[in-house]
C-alpha cells in the first residue's frame, strides 16, 4: 500500500475491480432466536494462505465479513430450545443452513 504522510488516505498498489472484490468478500449472517448462543470455527483460504477465526461464545444476531476464495466452518448451537440460522454469501453463491436445540452442529463451506 502507498500512504501519503500526514493524510489518512491509503491506496493499494493493485486495486481489485468491484466484480473481483465481490468474489473475495465472504459475508456471514447469524440469525434465528435472538440471544441464542453459539460457537464457530471458520477457516478462510485466500491466495493460498489459510487463516482461522474462532468465536467461542457468540450470540444471535451476529455478522462476519472475511476476504477469501474459500470458507469452511463448523458452527454449534449452545442454547437449549433456540434456533440458529447461518447465511453465507460470496458473490452470487449463497449457502443457508439452520439447526435447533443445544448441540446442533452445522458444517458449512463455500467456494
Amino acid at each position: 500500500m502507498i500512504c501519503a504522510a500526514g493524510l489518512l488516505v491509503c491506496f493499494p498498489l493493485a486495486a481489485q475491480s468491484p466484480q473481483e472484490q465481490d468474489m473475495t468478500q465472504i459475508h456471514i449472517t447469524m440469525s434465528g432466536s435472538p440471544g441464542a448462543e453459539f460457537s464457530a470455527h471458520w477457516r478462510i483460504t485466500h491466495e493460498g494462505e489459510t487463516t482461522e477465526h474462532v468465536e467461542e461464545s457468540g450470540t444471535v444476531p451476529a455478522e462476519y465479513t472475511f476476504t477469501g476464495t474459500e470458507l469452511e466452518g463448523t458452527v454449534k448451537l449452545l442454547s437449549d430450545d433456540e434456533r440458529l440460522e447461518v447465511d453465507i454469501q460470496k458473490g452470487s453463491n449463497r449457502s443457508r443452513s439452520s439447526t435447533q436445540g443445544a448441540g446442533g452442529t452445522l458444517t458449512v463451506s463455500i467456494r
